[in-house]
């Protein structure tokens, strides 16, 4: 006698992006595993009383969605802070910023972030904004993408910054004319004032986790690489995973401190494991910053605001040649590393550093990866399948947007503006691609990158196609979000499409994505989300 199924899904559109059947439409679990995929009739005999069975009334089921490159834990952090995500302008922000005060007065400093440089001229916004609205205490906001700080005066005071504070070697204070620090802080420059923050009690970073939890369960994602892991937030997995409260699977990336050298090492190793579906397998190493603060380290100069060349050609974080003795050690160490790289430069010398590994440790299937490649010398792009290295791509950034044509393009200049994302040449030159949010410096739905990275350009925002040659098709983009991440994680035995024998991760969603416009992906929504056949989300709609 067959043994009855515990969930059967039927009735719409299965997309398995996976072998045969690619499409079906129906699906039936036991055990938390797939166990039948095909049609109807094929899963009926499996249905029992005990069965719960959802029809799915023409809706699509795909597997679930995956996230290579993302920070959940800080995105919840930010969420029950001084969240400046859904503000949409440098008024609304000041605003947000003084309701937060008020509500606060206990808060010792107030800190969060959320801001975008397009709202401010320049990119910088100034510390008189902030002591307007706090005179009395310590602000520190981080930028939307993470590169940068906004500060009161209070805070520079307080951190005894002032004019004669040199530059760190990692960043830059933006100043004002007599040289006194503005209020921006990039890079390395936002640590002088971020040390001096208290550090957020366990509690708090465990609901910071939850809360980034549920924001990603609720677009679809069930599993992810969270970018930057360190000693605290790694608590916060593995008491999570412990209790049963983490339902995601998770590879944690521990953070490399880039002031320090060889000697953190057997901390790392220290820390190499998990627990239940949380495992810190991975090190990420920041090589350079972004390209909107001229940090993004260039093969050539960015241009001034008259175009002519600066002389600066951005920072690379780790110097090039330590950066292959440390991936090289890392490799032979057994763990994977995950390397930022924004500019062509710093991904030249990643690409560089794991060929010293190959040719000192040979090769092995650790499964590296570089993220954001947001531009890639025409010299590099077939490097990556050459020598296995997944372009870890972010999508909803490769638009015409303000950030884009203000603060990036005519700082490029135009060879180095039409590099940029080259997701089509990286699919054709045969690397491998897997697809993230960066959440919180953008939005964590896949459906939006999905979007752009079809039509590249933003739904809602300007009908200009960016660098159109670069698009990815439809089922590209998809697999960039399941099976590709999956592979970059080490799931894809598990998870990345629907198989029989893997387990039933799983996304429903208000429409078939691959059977409307491209135009219209952006508009998906997920009606419900599965880890191993238990609903982790549900949409009031569904």
């Amino acid at each position: 006698m067959t043994t009855p199924a515990d969930l059967v899904l039927r009735g719409g559109p299965v997309h398995t992006l996976g072998p045969a059947p690619a499409t079906a439409t129906a699906v039936a679990v036991r055990g938390g595993r797939i166990i039948a995929v095909g049609a109807d009739a094929d899963v009926r005999p499996l249905i029992g009383a005990a069965t719960e069975v959802v029809d799915l009334a023409g809706r699509a089921l795909l597997p679930g969605l995956q996230d290579a490159h993302v920070h959940p834990v800080l995105a919840g952090l930010t969420m029950i802070q001084c969240d400046l995500h859904d503000t949409g302008d440098a008024d609304e922000a000041v605003a947000a910023v003084r309701a937060y005060a008020e509500a606060n007065p206990e808060a010792e400093w107030i800190s969060g972030g959320g801001w975008s440089m397009d709202w401010f001229p320049g990119g910088t916004p100034s510390r008189r904004l902030l002591d307007a609205v706090v005179p009395d205490r310590p602000v520190h906001l981080v930028n939307r993408d993470g590169h940068g700080a906004w500060v009161n005066s209070r805070a520079l005071r307080l951190c005894g910054i002032d004019a004669s504070t040199p530059d760190p070697v990692d960043g830059r204070i933006e100043r004002e004319a007599d040289g006194h620090p503005q209020g921006t802080l990039h890079e390395g420059a936002s640590a002088l004032v971020g040390r001096h923050l208290p550090e957020p009690a366990a509690d708090a970073v465990l609901r910071g986790l939850q809360a980034g939890q549920r924001r990603l369960h609720s677009v679809g994602v069930t599993a992810w690489q969270d970018a930057m892991v360190t000693p605290q937030v790694q608590r916060a997995y593995l008491t999570a995973a412990e209790s049963g409260l983490l339902t995601a699977r998770v590879v944690g990336a521990l953070w490399w401190d880039r002031e320090r050298g060889e000697e953190q090492i057997p901390e790392l190793l220290a820390r190499r494991g998990g627990a239940g579906r949380f495992r810190a397998t991975s090190v990420k190493i920041m090589q350079d910053g972004v390209a909107e603060n001229f940090t993004a380290a260039m093969t050539s100069a960015y241009l001034d605001g008259c175009g002519c060349a600066t002389g600066n050609r951005g920072l690379s974080f780790v110097d090039p040649d330590r950066l292959r003795t440390y991936i090289t050690r890392l490799d032979a160490e057994g763990f994977q590393v995950h390397v930022h790289a924004v500019g062509d430069r710093a991904a030249r010398e990643a690409l560089d550093a794991f060929e010293a590994a190959r040719a000192a440790n040979g090769t092995n299937d650790h499964r590296h990866h570089i993220a954001h490649v947001q531009v890639v010398h025409p010299d590099d792009v077939p490097r990556f399948a050459a020598l296995g290295i997944t372009a870890t791509i972010q999508p909803l950034w490769a638009a015409h947007e303000p950030q884009m044509d203000e603060l990036t393009i005519p700082f490029l200049g135009p060879e180095q503006a039409g590099r940029q994302y080259p997701f089509g040449d990286l699919a054709r030159a045969g690397a491998r691609l897997a697809a993230g949010s960066d959440w919180p410096v953008s939005s964590p739905d896949p459906f939006l990158g999905i979007h752009v990275a079809v039509n590249r350009a933003i739904a809602g925002g300007s009908s200009k196609v960016f660098l159109p040659e670069q698009r990815l098709a439809l089922t590209d983009a998809l697999a960039a979000y399941t099976i590709g991440t999956a592979r970059v994680n080490h799931l894809d035995a598990w998870t990345g499409t629907i198989e029989t024998g893997k387990f039933a991760d799983l996304v429903v969603t208000d429409r078939d994505p691959c059977a409307i416009p491209a135009d219209a992906i952006a508009g998906t929504s997920v009606l419900a989300t599965y880890v191993e056949g238990e609903r982790v989300h549900t949409d009031p709609a569904f």
